[in-house]
């Protein structure tokens, strides 16, 4: 596979598991070295492990997206081990699946903090040290040439429209669509790209917890919730967590150097907005 990524440093969050660590390998694969940033020092680990059989340089850091305290240990570790930050891909994230009705005070901090709060703050963490890498030449014009960073948030298809049954997720996930718009006009003089992409149908423990959930409140068997989501794919498939992946690495990579404050679906044509 190509290099693109050839001597980048990424940080990945929420890598020990799912679509987050299939971008660890994926952006491994293509030359970075990886951060694994995750809640679980198990499997943020085992993805550390995975990503140096690959060849490349990979350290495992436990921490937690919704302490900002932790997110700043985490960037200045990783500086302080590799010298640089090239990319921050913000994958970690929780669902909650409760009627409207039943959704608790406790259940929409719980949401919002890890997804919208710890995305926010990582974003900002890592984009400091991104801009004290930037010449000072550049930063004294005002405007770069080339890109300085990439920025990659995880929204979701549950943030292009409402959700009964998980409306606190799927605010979170709408509004990293807007933070991700905001972060890219505030970096947009350092060229430091910010994008955001809306997975679909993802069979990971994530969505298999939705679709027991979901399920249960519906009076369905297991499985059916999630088939009735697939049903209603254009492309008539779940995707992959490797269909995530090499979108993220694209927008990762050079190739998207002129593509910052937009969200992609990932979705098989389930949102076409």
């Amino acid at each position: 596979m190509e290099s693109r990524l050839s001597g980048k440093l990424a940080i990945i969050t929420g890598a020990g598991r799912g679509i987050g660590q299939a971008v660890a390998l994926r952006l491994a694969r293509e030359g970075a070295d990886i951060v694994v940033a995750d809640i679980n020092r198990e499997t943020a680990e085992e993805t550390a492990r995975d990503v140096h059989a690959l060849g490349r340089r990979a350290q495992a850091q436990p921490m937690n997206v919704a302490c900002v305290a932790e997110i700043q240990t985490m960037v200045d570790r990783t500086v302080a081990d590799f010298g640089r930050i090239d990319i921050l891909v913000n994958a970690a994230g929780i669902a909650q699946t409760t009627p409207f009705l039943d959704l608790t005070e406790q259940e929409w901090d719980r949401v919002l903090d890890v997804n919208l709060k710890g995305t926010v703050f990582c974003m900002q963490a890592v984009a400091r040290q991104m801009i004290r890498q930037v010449p000072q030449e550049v930063i004294a014009q005002g405007r770069a040439e080339r890109s300085y960073g990439k920025i990659v948030n995880f929204s979701s298809i549950s943030g292009r429209r409402g959700r009964s049954v998980q409306m606190a997720y799927a605010a979170s996930k709408a509004a990293i669509i807007s933070v991700t718009q905001s972060a890219a006009l505030a970096l947009s003089p350092y060229n430091i790209n910010v994008n955001a992409v809306c997975p679909g149908v993802i069979p990971t423990p994530m969505w298999e917890q939705i679709d027991r959930d979901r399920s249960r409140i519906m009076g369905v068997q297991p499985g059916d919730a999630m088939k009735a989501f697939i049903e209603k794919v254009p492309l008539l498939r779940a995707g992959s967590t490797e269909d995530v992946a090499g979108a993220v690495a694209f927008l990762c990579s050079a190739d998207a150097d002129y593509i910052t404050g937009q969200t992609l679906n990932v979705d098989g044509g389930f949102e076409m907005n």
